[in-house]
């Protein structure tokens, strides 16, 4: 069985589960750190073991057929064996990093052509080819190929994309069924539910992607932009149409508050850039509240990061230290910045399961949230 609901929240459509897959097993509601090019930037792999304690990662088809490239990537044996990660991973279909390079890519009914932002070569992705490149890398969690619309945009562009990426994941299905995993893992595909911020799309596409048998599905095209409530309101419409029998991932969310609101909708997979990209920038998040440890009212306090011990980083070195090495360009403060954030984020699942085995999530996610989202 590929996914096993656990538990229910008694006030929110919370649950948890198990995913298994040849790799390993996760629990759900989960997060996955994110490593786009083959690493989570400024992270070992014995933190993401053993400090972390990350059951998956992300990869971006993108960025890894770009550079290393699958040549190099298939001569390794995969990804896992090129970068030692022995647990699952998935991949995106770089569709997002596609449709960013507005000035770069011509998007076609066969699929997009663009130029890479290292060295301008020209490429293209089609539904078919972007199955047979991950596949090449090994993801265990695979995507198909989507167009990720912009906020806003209008009706007419939503439904038109919207309607490519239902056609695109009708050929990507059929490349997947004829085609065999590689590297002695089973590999599964997740087809992506698009459609902005309008209501109607959003139920067209989720009940047209409920039609695949697919292992599990994916919600694209949220936190782009659009105001919190209304990502929470397509999230909602969605998850009352796809089958509570399969894991649903919602694409690059985001902040514990806006982690914790979805957990509360019944999704149960994450991913996002931002515990390494916002610590770097001296964004850190504890169970108190998000400082900005760049602020002058840090210099001299020497009380730990995080004093609850949600993170063992954030009881190991003080405010005062940490602002100093990021102030100071200290590629130490980034990676300290950057451990913590992520410990944190698995914390906060982990209490979110707990929660939910105790059928008291709801009640915990309302008392969270404002601490969470506030100003230290």
């Amino acid at each position: 069985m590929f996914f096993e609901l656990i538990a229910r929240d008694n006030d929110s459509r919370a649950r948890t589960g198990i995913i298994s897959t040849g790799r390993g097993k996760i629990e759900t509601p989960v997060f996955m750190p994110v490593g786009t090019a083959g690493s989570v930037k400024g992270i070992s792999r014995h933190e993401l073991e053993n400090n972390i304690r990350a059951e998956i990662i992300l990869g971006n088809t993108y960025h890894l057929y770009l550079r290393p490239g699958l040549d190099t990537i298939s001569k390794a044996g995969g990804f896992h064996k090129f970068i030692g990660w022995e647990k699952p991973l998935l991949t995106d279909s770089g569709g997002y990093q596609v449709f960013s390079l507005a000035e770069n890519r011509k998007l076609t009914g066969e699929g997009a052509i663009f130029r890479s932002h290292i060295d301008g070569s020209e490429h293209k992705f089609t539904p078919e080819n972007i199955v047979d490149i991950q596949r090449s890398i090994g993801a265990d969690i695979m995507m198909a190929f989507d167009e990720c619309t912009p906020w806003p945009c209008e009706y007419k562009y939503a439904l038109d994309s919207m309607e490519l990426t239902h056609n695109w994941l009708g050929r990507g299905w059929k490349r997947f069924e004829e085609t065999e995993p590689l590297y002695g893992a089973e590999q599964y595909l997740f087809p992506i539910v698009q459609g902005s911020v309008f209501t109607d799309l959003r139920k067209r596409s989720a009940e047209f992607i409920s039609r695949f048998d697919s292992a599990g599905n994916a919600i694209g095209g949220l936190s782009v932009g659009e105001p919190a409530e209304k990502m929470y309101e397509m999230v909602e419409e969605v998850n009352a149409i796809l089958p509570g029998s399969k894991p649903r991932y919602l694409m690059g969310v985001g902040t514990p508050a806006n982690i914790l609101e979805c957990i509360g909708l019944g999704v149960d997979m994450f991913d996002c850039v931002m515990p390494t990209r916002n610590g770097r920038n001296g964004s850190i998040f504890t169970s108190e509240g998000i400082i900005n440890i760049k602020n002058l009212k840090w210099k001299n306090d020497f009380s730990p990061v995080d004093q609850s011990g949600a993170t063992n980083t954030g009881t190991q070195y003080s405010k005062a230290y940490l602002r100093h090495l990021i102030v100071s360009g200290e590629m130490l403060g980034s990676v300290i910045a950057s451990i913590h954030n992520l410990e944190f984020y698995m914390w906060l699942i982990r209490r979110a399961r707990e929660e939910i085995t105790n059928g008291s999530f709801n009640n915990w996610k309302n008392s969270m949230i404002p601490r969470l989202s506030s100003k230290v």
